[in-house]
């Protein structure tokens, strides 16, 4: 299989490499650099193609990247008194209904 060929990737994986393109590409990014580095991220998300070689399914891509945060975080947010986050809530509430009239212009 000679370098660069997409053959063992399944579409799930070629519709998020297009996506992620896309997104580059709008950002003003070339489009050659953009398909390199779409390419590159589902490779470090999935580890390469995922099409078997012979019969039978695709492996599992366990983990990604993209997929951890939701893991990392709420430390913080448990270790702060009820005080502090009631606080922190009456300010957000002040600030959305002060808001409130900007939104609809």
């Amino acid at each position: 299989m000679p370098r660069g060929d997409k053959s063992k990737y399944t579409d799930k994986q070629e519709r998020k490499a297009d996506h992620i393109a896309e997104s580059y590409e709008d950002k003003g990014v070339s489009e050659k650099e953009a398909e390199r580095r779409a390419w590159a991220t589902v490779n470090k998300d999935d580890g390469g193609g995922k099409k078997e070689g012979g019969s039978g399914r695709g492996k599992h891509t366990g983990h990604p990247a993209a997929h951890k945060g939701g893991e990392l975080g709420g430390k913080a947010s448990a270790s702060r008194s009820a005080a502090s986050k009631s606080a922190s809530a009456k300010k957000a509430a002040t600030t959305r209904k002060r808001n409130e009239g900007h939104a609809s212009r």
